[in-house]
């Protein structure tokens, strides 16, 4: 596996190469990320992956300062999974001069959900993602359903600047117990590890009133939430979207059978956990 941290020797090395699969990652990887990697095999050749912790889409009280960083670990999980190219630029490669065009979504989808409780989060995500698909210009680039928002942001975002990017949407890999794999799960005790997969059964109850006929969505949201509340979570939101463009559904909507997806964020502890299940 080729470690490069320029861009210009990136597009050095892809230079004439037209199946290129991405999948672009903070770091600290877990299975859920590897396999992304397998994914993105089957979708195009070589596999380029790229770890870049980027500050623009930290707030200024989040971790971007202790975010995970295990780059050694990471690299040899890498290799075993037969990645061609892992693009690791610094801050200096990636943003040489102050990033100061920013890609910013459109107030209905950047700024309900993570980007109310997030303010500015999704700039910095579509700001850097367009930069790396600038960078790598893949055929085929691959996100996780666990960011479900993230998702369609850049799928749309693609769509829109007629990127000839492929988005590829890989399902979200799970522990046994239910709760999604994530980065931020380190930081949970030993108690909330065991805790943790409330999240998802919270998911599960409001997927399965919703299947057997129980459309009050305001009901179900709430008391959602206030099961996790008992039990020393601080939800943010459990809220139910749309699949297409993740607005509420109206009762035309829940009438029609519109395809839903049921969406939560919540604290344990000072851990910030975000899942969804589509309904």
């Amino acid at each position: 596996m080729k470690i490069i941290s320029s861009i210009e020797e990136l597009r050095d090395q892809l230079s004439g190469q037209l199946r290129t699969a991405f999948v672009p990652t903070m770091g600290n990887l877990h299975e859920g990320h590897l396999s992304l990697m397998r994914l993105a095999r089957k979708h195009g050749d070589p596999v380029v992956a790229s770890i870049f912790v980027n500050r623009l889409q930290f707030g200024p009280n989040e971790d971007f300062e202790k975010y995970p960083r295990t780059f050694q670990a990471d690299v040899e999980k890498l290799e075993k999974e037969g990645v061609y190219v892992l693009f690791a630029p610094t801050e200096k490669d990636m943003y040489p001069e102050p990033q100061e065009y920013r890609v910013r979504p459109p107030d209905d989808l950047g700024n309900t959900l993570e980007g109310e409780f997030r303010p500015g989060f999704f700039t910095g995500v579509t700001t850097v993602v367009l930069k790396l698909l600038s960078c790598v210009q893949p055929r085929v680039a691959v996100f996780g359903k666990k960011d479900y928002q993230q998702l369609m942001i850049v799928r749309n975002m693609c769509r829109q600047f007629a990127l000839p990017t492929n988005i590829i949407a890989a399902e979200t890999w799970r522990a046994d117990d239910g709760l999604a794999l994530s980065s931020r799960n380190m930081y949970l005790s030993a108690a909330e590890r065991a805790e943790a997969p409330a999240l998802y059964q919270s998911l599960n109850f409001v997927a399965e009133e919703m299947r057997a006929g129980h459309l009050d969505t305001f009901q179900l949201e709430h008391k959602a939430m206030d099961e996790l509340a008992k039990r020393g979570w601080k939800p943010d939101y459990i809220s139910i979207r749309k699949r297409n463009d993740l607005q509420p559904p109206t009762a035309g909507d829940l009438a029609q059978g519109t395809p839903l997806v049921v969406l939560a964020a919540a604290k344990l502890g000072t851990t910030r956990l975000i899942d969804n299940l589509e309904i």
